[in-house]
């Protein structure tokens, strides 16, 4: 036996359907522009989602604490052997000086990042590179790439192989080369380096072995890993909220647009609910049947905007999201980050977007139902 209820909700539910493929024109249009509108919202939260998590598994294999050298405020290159004055610390495991460097490729004015590993060694006319820097080459190994110096010479190094990547951003823009070669790069002379990193043996001595590395080099700043995880959630997290807002303003437009729509109903829209009123509907069948109709347009509008936002994560380098959310300088070479789509960033998106709408629709639902099917009737 059905229960009346589910008989009631089941009844609204056939007519809702074909009365909606009856104007299916107009309420085409408004899934277009409503999931449009979704797909804008969805593509900066999913992206800034996907590049956070970029950032955060790069940041995953970085050594707990980063030595810079300052002058004047400013990172500057630290000498090699200031490394034994913070090694002998208490509490720091290992240490050694490391050498990187951001590299402009002549050929394609891509930035790319320049590394000398610890492991493997590599020798002086070997260099390693990221499976998506050299499907785009068209390099295997054994190749030659041919690298400008710091003096305008030509440098040649052989793949010796792919290097095994923890982001896609790696994989388009690491390349490994030897100290030899990254010193004629880049025109770093022997006995500094970029900055000195630490492994540590407890990671609640953090600070404490932060304040120890000020105190035996005053001139240096000491970078815990958790504060570069903070800085990097915080600084997509405060782009990402910048562009929503900025975005909410066609949100608001659309949600204006069809408050309006739903109150000011036509002709044919009133004679359609006075006759289901003359048939015996209630004011309360009325309003669900727009709560029906205002809940498949939106769902329909979520699901278009939200697949088009993932879909949107395969295109490279997107010409307006991208740049707000990585700078608007051309810094990176293209690369596509891995999907990341949680239950939450969903679940926020269908609150931020869906709920206004139906909410938007109760009350010009309600006016709409309480039209006198008599005065309907009359054409008043």
């Amino acid at each position: 036996m059905i229960p009346p209820g589910v008989r009631r909700h089941a009844r609204i539910i056939g007519y809702v359907l074909p009365s909606l493929a009856r104007r299916w024109r107009k309420n085409t249009a408004v899934v277009v522009v409503y999931g449009l509108v979704i797909f804008l919202l969805a593509s900066v939260v999913f992206l800034s989602q996907s590049l956070t998590g970029e950032s955060l598994a790069g940041l995953a294999r970085e050594p707990e604490i980063i030595v810079q050298k300052l002058s004047a405020g400013r990172h500057e290159l630290i000498p090699v052997g200031a490394l034994p004055s913070v090694t002998r610390i208490v509490g720091v495991r290992s240490g050694r000086a490391r050498l990187w460097a951001y590299y402009t490729d002549p050929a394609t004015r891509e930035t790319l990042a320049l590394v000398v590993p610890d492991t493997p060694r590599l020798d002086a006319g070997q260099m390693l590179a990221g499976p998506e820097f050299l499907r785009r080459r068209s390099l295997s190994v054994g190749d030659v790439v041919h690298l400008k110096t710091h003096t305008g010479a030509s440098l040649a190094l052989t793949v010796a192989g792919a290097i095994a990547p923890a982001t896609a951003l790696e994989s388009a823009a690491l390349l490994h080369v030897s100290a030899p070669a990254f010193r004629d790069l880049v025109g770093i002379a022997d006995g500094l380096a970029m900055d000195l990193v630490l492994r540590v043996r407890n990671a609640r001595e953090l600070p404490t072995i932060a304040t120890k590395i000020t105190q035996a080099l005053p001139d240096a700043r000491p970078i815990i890993r958790g504060e570069l995880v903070r800085t990097y959630k915080s600084v997509f997290s405060w782009r990402s909220g910048v562009i929503i807002g900025v975005l909410l303003v066609p949100v608001l437009a659309f949600i204006i647009f069809a408050w309006d729509k739903a109150a000011g109903l036509g002709v044919e829209e009133r004679r359609e609910i006075g006759i289901l009123k003359a048939v015996g509907w209630e004011t309360g069948d009325v309003i669900l049947m727009k709560c029906y109709e205002a809940g498949v347009v939106s769902l329909a509008a979520f699901a278009l905007g939200t697949a088009l936002a993932v879909a949107s994560l395969a295109v490279p380098r997107s010409p307006i999201i991208v740049p707000a959310l990585t700078g608007w300088s051309t810094l990176y070479p293209s690369f596509m980050p891995t999907a990341t789509v949680g239950a939450y960033q969903v679940a926020t998106l269908f609150c931020l977007t869906v709920f206004p709408y139906l909410v938007a629709t109760v009350i010009p639902a309600w006016r709409a139902a309480t039209i006198d099917p008599d005065m309907v009737m009359r054409g008043s």
